[in-house]
């Protein structure tokens, strides 16, 4: 199923905060359509890069869209151009498809001010970048701002600390729609690690580990996630990637700063704690997973705690 994402495109945009979450979700394997709409059918970026065809503002936008607001190169200035009110205006129309969460709203940098002036961030939990952390706090008194945050997500809200946390947050956004393997895919083809603020929740097991360039440790850990459940030994999982047992677990705690035999154990635990989710039984959990027994499930449990 693809999903629709809807730029909102003013003079003076930031091209990076365009630019880099759009080529983020252009490379997800053809599940986003692209659109661009603003008020102007060319517009100037930051770069002084003209971008033209972009569409008018729709009066309503599709159901499951993502509705993406990137931030501006002088936004003190941009808010007092007749095209930001315009989008203003427009952005308050959208104001019950977005509180209804038939929308997602995803605000890049600066882009969150917009938003807030629109009515948008009253009650919501937000962030944007450090330098206009205080206008947003003025611009929505409302709005639960927070600090050193590179993204946060409030009810279908989503607002971002600009420039390249646009990035890691269309990478979350791919894992949340499309699932973690895509999200991974992506975050390799972009030379890029996948980030996640400090209150955020720990990254799934197939998204932790990977902020690294090794190509025998990839290929390790794409063949563990891909059969977590296998009794994988060190000579067998190492003998398929074309090192030595020794220099694959040198690998992994140089890198990763964790052993094969715990990484491994991390997955398990993820595929066991799904499965209990869905209904099964402690001890089909644990073999589904790959534990030898329910025992061993709980502590593996314990030590992850």
């Amino acid at each position: 199923m693809m999903t629709d994402v809807w730029f909102v495109v003013l003079p003076g945009v930031l091209a990076l905060d365009m630019t880099g979450p759009a080529e983020t979700l252009r490379l997800a394997g053809g599940r986003f359509r692209l659109h661009y709409i603003g008020p102007d059918e060319e517009v100037e970026t930051s770069i002084g890069l003209k971008i033209s065809g972009v569409a008018p503002l729709p009066e309503h936008l599709p159901a499951g869209s993502l509705l993406v607001v990137p931030g501006a190169e002088d936004s003190a200035r941009w808010f007092a151009t007749p095209q930001a009110e315009t989008v203003r205006r427009w952005l308050t129309r959208q104001q019950p498809q977005i509180h209804s969460q038939q929308l997602t709203l995803v605000c890049i940098c600066s882009g969150a001010l917009l938003a807030a002036r629109a009515g948008l961030m009253h009650g919501v939990a937000c962030t944007t970048h450090h330098d206009v952390l205080e206008r947003l706090k003025a611009a929505a008194p409302g709005a639960l701002v927070r600090e050193n945050r590179i993204f946060v997500e409030d009810r279908g809200i989503w607002t971002s600390a600009g420039i390249t946390s646009g990035i890691d947050l269309s990478l979350h956004l791919i894992n949340r729609i499309c699932g973690p393997q895509t999200a991974l895919e992506v975050a390799r083809e972009m030379v890029v690690w996948l980030r996640r603020s400090g209150d955020d929740p720990q990254l799934s097991p197939w998204l932790r580990y990977r902020n690294h360039l090794h190509p025998a440790i990839h290929r390790a850990q794409d063949l563990l996630a891909a059969a977590p459940q296998r009794a994988w030994s060190l000579p067998v999982l190492a003998e398929k990637v074309h090192v030595s047992p020794r220099h694959l677990s040198r690998l992994f705690q140089q890198h990763l700063g964790i052993s094969v035999r715990d990484y491994l154990e991390h997955l398990r635990l993820a595929v066991a704690e799904q499965c209990l989710l869905q209904g099964q039984r402690t001890e089909q959990a644990a073999l589904a997973a790959g534990f030898s027994s329910p025992r061993q499930f709980h502590r593996a449990r314990g030590r992850a705690s």
